[in-house]
């Protein structure tokens, strides 16, 4: 099965419905995640390689604005990470893998990494269930400070069961603190708008292309980080990313908990 995936400009005037927030700042270009069966366009092949440098070159380019200084060029790079207007984090109550009925407030008190998952994908996804699970190694000693949470963007597949399999096959259960959420389409829908996460799922068969974004939220429940994953295609058109690349963006997101968790 191959898999692609897409970019989408962000405008700069995306505020979430009604919410009334200044537009976050985040990086300029969203990633759009196709999970399933799909063509990958050979223009894709041309981003990827130029997107994912390796760290010695990142190395040269301008430090975002704003982050922490444990994360270094290169990663911050690597990760997109940006800083973002300290708004409060939107609030929801969904279900998680194990069928917790769970507030983000719930959280308050640790560091949330809020990412939006599809338990179906076979692309993005399950690379940035690795990070989380390297990041929560990573923490160690600190790691009851962190709080990792995904979103399901797949109203097709939005059972608890299908959460708990995902959650079992990705090793994320080896994370005490980790929280597949899901729940009725409305709900998630508002979610998604909330948190500015584009998703078009035409038909349960179709591919699901989302937002792949990576929110940090600190103790307080304010939105603090942004960070945007990629992935790299081989020729079969199968997704991976270089394994150092995930072990920095793992080592990265620590870091990234650590500073808010001080």
């Amino acid at each position: 099965m191959t898999t692609s995936q897409l970019a989408a400009t962000e405008s700069n005037d995306k505020s979430g419905p009604s919410t009334g927030k200044t537009p976050r700042q985040g990086p300029s270009v969203r990633v759009m995640a196709a999970c399933g069966v799909a063509v990958l366009l050979a223009g894709l092949f041309a981003y990827v390689a130029v997107r994912h440098r390796s760290e010695n070159s990142l190395s040269a380019e301008v430090r975002p604005s704003g982050i922490p200084a444990s994360v270094s060029t290169p990663v911050a790079n690597l990760m997109q990470l940006s800083s973002v207007p300290h708004h409060v984090a939107p609030e929801f109550t969904l279900v998680d893998q194990e069928g917790r009925t769970l507030s983000l407030s719930t959280f308050r008190g640790r560091t949330v990494v809020l990412e939006f998952m599809d338990s179906h994908c076979v692309d993005i996804c399950p690379i940035v269930s690795q990070e989380f699970v390297d990041a929560y190694h990573d923490l160690g000693s600190k790691a009851s400070q962190a709080v990792f949470v995904a979103v399901n963007v797949n109203q097709y597949y939005a059972g608890v069961a299908d959460m708990a399999s995902y959650s079992n096959a990705q090793g994320l259960n080896a994370i005490p603190d980790w929280h597949f959420f899901t729940g009725d389409t409305s709900a998630l829908k508002t979610v998604w708008a909330e948190y500015d996460v584009e998703v078009a799922a035409p038909s349960p068969t179709a591919d699901i292309i989302h937002s792949s974004l990576v929110y940090f939220i600190d103790p307080t429940g304010h939105e603090q980080y942004l960070a945007s994953p990629m992935v790299d295609h081989n020729t079969a058109g199968s997704a991976y990313l270089p394994k150092d690349q995930i072990g920095s963006w793992g080592r990265g997101i620590a870091s990234v908990v650590t500073s808010l968790s001080s």
